[in-house]
This record gives structure tokens, sequence and C-alpha cells, in this order.
């Protein structure tokens, strides 16, 4: 059964496309360019970071984002930028008794922001603050220890193949990948979708399905 649910963060409960703007913003450079560049990055399977090094050499993020802030520009998300079908999803999974929680790779900042929202979940952790990021198998470690310790009761739930699905079964867990966002969209790898638990267009779906499997299994 599944007892325990865990979500990425930016991608799946959070739309980054207003992020995404302020970045090409901040870069100087047209909104739809940095898009086509990305989506380009995204597509060769690079790290999404190489996107801001097309346009600023050397460019490294953590300091980028310190130089916003100290401009009063600061990476920043709110209840608007939550996907609309999040809440009612995190809400529908507590309800059925399930331990909830958010892991993602983000900013130490991001942490919280996140708290602000007020989200049902359990426990909420960012690569900044467990010092380890995806894909590495100690941040999904770190998620079966945060989840009660057996792997095979946790579904995890991502929008990336590379970073979400595959270092989540490595580790035991159950994937779920939804199709949404960039990397959701344009990034496939067929022999790690196939072995999901779960493939979904939107968070509405999940609950029933969850609740469909447990009850098949319980």
């Amino acid at each position: 059964m599944i007892d325990a649910v865990f979500f990425d963060v930016g991608g799946t409960i959070l739309d980054e496309s207003r992020e995404f703007e302020t970045w090409a913003d901040w870069l100087g450079v047209p909104r739809h360019t940095f898009s086509a560049v990305f989506g380009a990055v995204i597509a060769r399977g690079l790290d999404h970071r190489e996107t801001f090094r097309v346009f600023r050499p050397g460019f490294d993020l953590a300091a980028e984002y310190e130089r916003r802030a100290a401009a009063g520009r600061p990476e920043s998300f709110g209840e608007e930028d939550l996907y609309p079908d999040a809440r009612a999803c995190l809400d529908s999974l507590k309800e059925q008794g399930l331990f909830v929680g958010l892991a993602g790779n983000q900013p130490a900042r991001a942490e919280t922001l996140l708290r602000a929202l007020d989200l049902p979940v359990d426990v909420i952790g960012t690569s900044d603050g467990w010092g380890v990021e995806k894909p590495s198998p100690a941040f999904f470690e770190r998620v079966v220890r945060e989840g009660g310790g057996d792997a095979s009761s946790i579904l995890y739930v991502g929008d990336r193949p590379d970073n979400d699905a595959r270092p989540a079964g490595a580790a035991g867990m159950k994937a779920c990948l939804i199709r949404r966002g960039p990397w959701g969209h344009i990034l496939d790898i067929p022999a790690v979708s196939e072995r999901c638990l779960f493939r979904i267009d939107s968070l509405d779906e999940l609950p029933g399905l969850v609740a469909k499997h447990n009850a098949a299994t319980g």
C-alpha cells in the first residue's frame, strides 16, 4: 500500500512560469528567447543552469540569487503561483490518512516561502536545506527516512523522468509522472515512464488513483 506521498515542487505543485520570466528580465533577454533556449537545453538532456550560461558565460546561480536579493528583486513565489489543482490534491491525500511531503531542488529561501503558504503537508524538504540535490541517491534516501523508512510504501510525484521518477524508482519507491511544465512536455524517457505506477496530466487525478490502488492492495 501507499502510506506516504512526496511531491517535487517546481513544475509539480508550483508553476514556475513567472519565475522564468523574472530571470529573463534579470538577464536582459526577451522572455520568448529565454524560453526557447530553456526548451532546447531540456530537450538535449542538459542541466537547466546551462540556459543561463548561454546568455552569460560563467553564470553562478547561487551568487546571482544573492545579487537579485541585494537589488531588491529576489526570486519569489506565492499562492498565485501554485497550480490550481495542488492544494485540493494535498488536502484529499491527507483526508485519506496519508503522510504527505514536499521534497524538491530548491534554494534555501524557498523553504520559508513554502511554509508561508500553509500547505496541508507533514514535511517540507529542499536540496539546500538537506545539503543534497536530485537526482543524487542520497536525496531520495532522505525522502525515505522522512516518509517512515519503508521505500516501497512511498509514492514520489514529479514532472521529470530523469530527476524524479528514475531515481525514486532506484531507491525502491513508487513513482508518478505528471505531464506539465517544460520538462513534463519536452523530456520523454519511455523506459522510465513505462515503469511508473501512475502517469497523469493533472493532480486532480491522483487522490482517486491512490485510493483505488490502496483498496486493491490493502
